[in-house]
């Protein structure tokens, strides 16, 4: 009988989902920050998309060479956005507030009357105080917007390997994931194997059995013994499922030795998948029609499909 795979116990390199996030926030100074977001899905190779503020093409670049040597394969998109803090600059309309006591004043006049103007009365009339908002750290020189650039890209840079480090985290967790569910589904595909192994033998007699008596029919005994029995056996030979069987158990614990190695797996065990979907086929067009044991076959085939058909849908995630 086929061994259970064991991914725990497996110390090859670690294998990578295609899933996976990170964001992280950095400062440039006190009214200059930043916000960094790496997202990856399934990519059949590596396919940046970069999402960058005007003017930081040369950071992109940068960011673009030291992605591609950190991600090998995958959707990725990096959005980089800058978030600059406004500083509020309140100031008194001194001359409206000059206004306000003038007409208050000739109010009083007119009417006869001794108020004076309350200061806290006046400041709260509208229009007394007013906000400029200045962006921080600059007055739209265009040298102090370079020289923000230029530390931006640095901060950045900087925090590159921490972010990456956090997204690979979570593809290496998805990843490690996609092993277990990957191996569990090899296990079942040996044990259905095994089942079809089982059950193999007593198919092939009982179908040499019943074309030994058709053909004897048919000819009404007019062939010899010999003859009928040669005829049999090749008729029954078509259905000889050993090979298929053979090259299946195979490519199983070759799946097994790729995910217990890691690394890059994605487009290796969609290959191998592919195989053992073409042994399966052949298996199910040698058994079809057969009754008995055959039909059990043709039922365990099937089932054997879909197993390999689940460990292709998940392995289209794996770097």
């Amino acid at each position: 009988m086929s061994r259970k795979s064991d991914p725990q116990t497996a110390a090859g390199s670690p294998v990578y989902s295609m899933t996976g996030f990170a964001r992280h926030r950095g400062r440039v100074n006190d009214s200059l920050g930043w916000t960094l977001v790496l997202k990856t899905v399934n990519h059949r190779f590596l396919d940046l998309h970069m999402r960058m503020p005007g003017g930081s093409e040369a950071l992109e670049m940068k960011l673009r060479r030291e992605l591609k040597s950190a991600i090998l394969r995958g959707h990725l998109e990096v959005t980089l956005t800058m978030e600059r803090a406004s500083q509020q600059q309140v100031e008194m309309d001194h001359g409206l507030v000059a206004s306000y006591i003038a007409a208050f004043r000739a109010a009083a006049a007119e009417h006869r009357l001794r108020e004076t103007p309350s200061l806290q009365t006046i400041l709260q009339l509208p229009g007394v105080f007013r906000t400029g908002v200045q962006a921080g750290n600059g007055n739209g020189n265009a040298d102090v917007r370079t020289a923000e650039m230029e530390m931006t890209e640095a901060s950045v840079l900087a925090a590159l390997p921490e972010v990456v480090s956090a997204l690979q985290k979570m593809r290496g967790q998805e990843g490690a994931a996609l092993v277990t569910e990957l191996a569990a589904i090899a296990d079942r595909i040996a044990m259905l194997v095994d089942r079809v192994t089982e059950l193999h033998g007593p198919m092939q007699r009982a179908h040499f059995e019943r074309t030994s008596a058709r053909i004897a029919v048919l000819l009404g005994g007019a062939a010899d013994r010999e003859r009928l029995l040669q005829e049999a056996a090749l008729l029954a030979d078509r259905s000889d499922v050993s090979e298929e069987l053979a090259r299946l158990r195979a490519h199983v614990e070759h799946f097994r030795q790729m995910l217990a190695e890691g690394g890059e797996l994605g487009k290796k065990l969609d290959f191998l998948l592919q195989e053992m979907n073409r042994e399966a086929n052949t298996m199910l067009s040698k058994t079809a029609g057969i009754a008995g044991a055959g039909t059990q076959v043709t039922e365990i085939g099937l089932g054997l499909k879909a197993e390999i058909e689940k460990a292709r849908e998940q392995v289209q995630n794996l770097q």
